[in-house]
């Protein structure tokens, strides 16, 4: 039978099971890419470097929990890389290509490994 709001019973529980390879590959991309949008538009660099780092923490939480410590570690090495990575590629591709650029390669790394880790482990 549908809900009020018109989804059955079963489609609510296939939408509170989100993969974990999309929480943590979200949480870093949109930690990199958020702090920057945020540094830049409040002109306050410390601003955009606490959502970098609240993001960063997230997605690590969630890369210990799926793929364990080596890859957390393994991970959180990239993502810092990836935000030191940006500074020089912007002066080359520009500021935001650059952003959306190590983004979306510490995402696409992380949704890899953590998918990964979940299907050898016979889960998500």
């Amino acid at each position: 039978m549908a809900t009020a709001a018109g989804v059955g019973a079963g489609a609510a529980t296939a939408a509170a099971r989100i993969p974990t390879a999309a929480i943590a590959a979200g949480a870093a991309a949109g930690g990199l890419a958020g702090g920057y949008g945020i540094a830049r538009w409040t002109k306050k660099r410390p601003l955009g470097g606490i959502a970098l780092a609240a993001a960063g923490a997230v997605a690590a939480r969630e890369w210990q929990r799926t793929g364990g410590t080596k890859a957390a570690v393994g991970l959180s090495a990239a993502y810092v890389a990836a935000f030191a990575g940006s500074h020089p590629l912007a002066k080359k591709i520009g500021a935001w290509p650059a952003v959306f650029t190590v983004a979306g390669a510490v995402a696409a790394t992380s949704w890899a490994v953590t998918s990964w880790a979940a299907t050898r482990r016979g889960g998500e």
